[in-house]
C-alpha cells in the first residue's frame, strides 16, 4: 500500500518552489511525480528584502507568507493531478518555508532561525496535513538549526563501503560526509549560487549564469580570491550554519570597494572560484579518503563551477546526484519529505554530529488537514 508524502523546497536561492510526491512504502523512497513552479517577481524582490531591515517587517512577511503558500498550494495541486491521485491519500506534505534571517546562537546565546511559512493557511488550501517548523527545536537544543537535509542524505546515499560527500549548492552551500561507521557529518561551506546570481542579475540582467558561460568568459582575480577567503567562517570548524545574513551583495561591495576597477566577467568568475574552494577545501579538510562526491542543486547544472569542482578534487568522482537515481533539483524537496515522515510518526534524529543540537529531537510540528 502507498505510503505517501509530499516535500516542498524553497531555498536560498529564491528561484521558486519544487515540490515532489514520494512513496516511502519500499526500502528505498520513490519520487512518483516532480513539480516546480517560479516565484512571481514581485514575490520574490520582497522575500529577498525580508532578508535585510526594513519598514514594516512584520506586516510585509505575514503577507509574503501568505503569498508563498499560495505558491506551494499551486504545486501541491499539480503533483496531485499529474500523478492521478487525491489529496486524502497523501498523509501529509512537508513545508520548509523561506528563510529570510538564520542567526543561531546569537545575540542571547540561543539566536533564531526564521523561516516564512503558513502551515494552518497551507493545510487549509490544500486539505492535506503540513508537517513544519522544522528547525526551531534544533536551535531552542543549542544546535544551528542547518543543514537538516543530510539526515536524508544518509538514508539515500549512505549504506556503502566507500566515504561519500553530498554538495548541496543552493544559495548557501552545504556539506554532507557519509563514512562507514561514522556519525553522519553535515554543514554549511559558505556562499553557493546566492553571490552569483546576484551579481549576474545586476550586470546582465539575468537571474543566473546559465551553464556558467559568463564565468568562464571571465578570469579569476587572485587578490580579490583571497580578500574573499579571508572571511573568517570558512575557517570555523563545524559544526556551523550561514545564510544571506552574512553573504550577502553589501558584503560583496565591501571587498569590491578595494578593487574598483574590475570587470564584471571577472569578479563573476572569481565568485564561481569562491564557491568551487570553499567547497572543495571542507571536502578535503573533514572527508580523508573521499571517493565519490555527489552535488544537488541549482549549482549542480552550472557546467563551469562542476568543471572546477571536479579539477580541485582530482582524487573523487565528482558527478551530479543524478548518477545516484535523483536528480539534482529534486534531491532538497524529496529530503523533507522525507522528515515530515518523521515528524509525523514521531521519530527522533541523532543532531548532535550535525548541527550540534544536544541529542536526538523530533523535528517540526504537525498542522491536521
Amino acid at each position: 500500500m502507498p505510503d505517501l508524502y509530499i516535500g516542498l523546497m524553497s531555498g536560498t536561492s529564491l528561484d521558486g518552489v519544487d515540490g515532489v510526491l514520494t512513496d516511502f512504502s519500499s526500502s528505498r523512497p520513490v519520487v512518483v511525480g516532480y513539480a516546480t513552479a517560479p516565484f512571481p517577481p514581485g514575490l520574490r524582490a520582497e522575500l529577498l528584502a525580508l532578508n535585510t531591515p526594513g519598514v514594516n517587517e512584520l506586516h510585509r512577511a505575514a503577507l509574503a507568507g501568505n503569498a508563498l503558500m499560495r505558491v506551494y498550494a499551486q504545486v501541491v495541486a499539480e503533483l496531485v493531478r499529474s500523478a492521478g491521485t487525491s489529496a486524502s491519500s497523501i498523509t501529509a506534505l512537508g513545508a520548509h518555508g523561506q528563510t529570510v534571517r538564520h542567526r543561531p546562537q546569537e545575540f542571547d546565546g540561543t539566536g533564531y532561525t526564521l523561516q516564512l511559512c503558513q502551515p494552518a493557511l497551507l493545510a487549509e488550501m490544500t486539505g492535506i496535513a503540513v508537517a513544519a517548523d522544522f528547525r526551531s527545536r534544533d536551535v531552542a537544543a543549542g544546535g544551528q538549526g542547518a543543514p537538516l537535509a543530510p539526515f536524508f542524505h544518509q538514508a539515500w546515499f549512505g549504506g556503502g563501503a566507500e566515504t561519500v560527500g553530498v554538495l548541496n549548492i543552493g544559495g548557501i552551500s552545504n556539506l554532507t560526509v557519509l563514512s562507514p561507521g561514522a556519525a553522519v557529518m553535515g554543514f554549511d561551506c559558505g556562499p553557493g549560487n546566492a553571490l552569483m546570481d546576484a551579481w549576474c542579475m545586476r550586470h546582465t540582467g539575468r537571474p543566473y549564469d546559465s551553464e556558467g558561460a559568463w564565468a568562464a568568459s571571465g578570469q579569476v582575480r587572485p587578490e580579490l580570491l583571497d580578500a574573499l577567503l579571508g572571511e573568517p567562517y570558512f575557517a570555523k570548524p563545524p559544526p556551523k550554519s550561514t545564510g544571506r545574513d552574512l553573504f550577502s551583495p553589501a558584503w560583496l561591495q565591501a571587498h569590491l570597494e578595494r578593487f574598483p576597477d574590475l570587470a564584471p566577467p571577472d569578479v563573476q568568475a572569481t565568485l564561481t572560484e569562491l564557491t568551487a574552494r570553499a567547497c572543495s577545501s571542507d571536502v578535503l579538510r573533514c572527508a580523508a579518503g573521499l571517493q565519490a562526491l555527489f552535488v544537488c542543486g541549482g549549482g549542480a547544472l552550472n557546467k563551469h563551477l562542476m568543471r572546477r569542482l571536479a579539477a580541485l578534487l582530482p582524487e573523487a568522482k565528482v558527478s551530479t546526484s543524478a548518477a545516484s537515481g535523483l536528480p539534482p533539483l529534486q534531491v532538497e524537496a524529496t529530503a523533507f519529505a522525507w522528515l515530515a515522515r518523521k515528524t509525523v510518526r514521531g521519530e527522533k534524529l541523532e543532531l548532535e554530529s550535525t548541527t550540534g543540537a544536544r541529542g536526538a529531537r523530533v523535528l517540526g510540528c504537525v498542522y491536521p488537514a
